[in-house]
């Protein structure tokens, strides 16, 4: 008998098979992605001086049926590579499961990944996964303001908290029962 996330592995298989979004839907998808990390890098001025270091360096990403290939510019900020330029290095997810990753990135864990290409490149990418971090309570404070965006990210934090420990505890451990409250020593009156 096949577990519930094996299960669901087969499930994504054959749904992300049949369902190949067309090639522009793709590129699309990749550029907000790069608009993204590049918002994330120009809040760190000390890895835009790493990537311009790198400039005109391509890194290729793969994870199952998904690839994005992309390329360090003069201005220390990512663009998509021309499929026409080689890797300088390549990086495959090397766990297939969606779930597995799922679970490991909420342990705090990296994923297990495959390295081929330059050394260098190798660990700058390293440093920037290690360093640079997006600070969407200073976004949202842009937006909603102080207070409601530091109320939510406090909120995000303890539902991340919670999900990292019910995830910790596995699916065999027992869950904590509530502990009752103290009835008063004997000979003290109660509340």
């Amino acid at each position: 008998m096949s577990s519930p996330a094996s299960f669901l592995d087969q499930l994504f298989d054959r749904f992300g098979q049949a369902l190949q979004p067309p090639g522009w839907v793709v590129e699309e998808m990749q550029r907000r992605v790069v608009l993204m990390l590049n918002h994330v890098l120009q809040q760190e001025p000390e890895a835009q001086a790493r990537l311009k270091r790198q400039s005109g360096r391509v890194v290729e990403a793969h994870w199952r049926h998904f690839n994005v290939r992309l390329q360090a510019t003069p201005a220390g900020l990512l663009d998509l590579a021309p499929l026409t330029q080689l890797p300088d290095l390549q990086l495959t997810l090397t766990d297939e499961s969606p779930f597995a990753l799922a679970q490991s990135a909420l342990r705090g864990e990296k994923p297990a990944v495959r390295i081929a290409g330059d050394v260098q490149l190798a660990a700058e990418v390293q440093w920037l996964v290690d360093h640079v971090r997006w600070d969407l309570e200073e976004d949202l404070s842009r937006v909603i303001g102080d207070a409601p965006a530091h109320t939510i990210g406090q909120a995000t934090r303890r539902m991340a908290d919670a999900v990292r420990q019910f995830v910790a505890r596995g699916p065999a451990a027992p869950s904590t029962p509530a502990t009752p409250a103290a009835s008063p020593a004997p000979g003290q009156a109660g509340g």
